[in-house]
């Protein structure tokens, strides 16, 4: 299956989803940290990325901005996690590159392996709008 990579700096958010993305067979990397999360993307070359705006040292739009102004590394999807509702945050992450911004209080865990599923099987290929329960459903 595929190579997940998620970014995140809650410890316990990372446990869960790695638990849900393992169940259903992915192979998944994490990163707690945005530097760290950049020198994993460049030894692993994950599948997806899944990236929390909201981090010390180095937020999720600072890291999406790197990964996709390198060559090698821009073709990779990236889903924004964020607990933000705020739609400047997710809107400058989707000009940035991203396919999707998921606010995390508003979907579970099955429901953000299913939007990544459907990024990994083709069915997301373009920038997408702001997703909550009832537009992933």
């Amino acid at each position: 299956m595929a190579k997940v990579l998620i970014i995140d700096d809650d410890p316990s958010l990372l446990r869960l989803y790695q638990k849900v993305f393992t169940l259903e067979g992915h192979e998944v990397v994490l990163a707690s940290e945005g530097s760290e999360a950049i020198n994993i993307v460049r030894t692993i070359h994950p599948d997806i990325i899944l990236l929390d705006i909201m981090m010390p040292t180095m937020n999720g739009i600072d890291v999406l901005k790197i990964l996709k102004s390198d060559t090698v590394l821009s073709h990779i999807p990236v889903v924004i996690l964020t607990n933000l509702s705020s739609s400047q945050d997710s809107q400058k992450a989707l000009s940035l590159g991203a396919l999707k911004c998921v606010i995390k209080s508003e979907m579970d865990p099955q429901q953000v392996v299913a939007v990544a599923k459907e990024i990994l099987d083709g069915k997301v290929s373009k920038v997408s709008e702001v997703s909550n329960v009832s537009k992933a459903l």
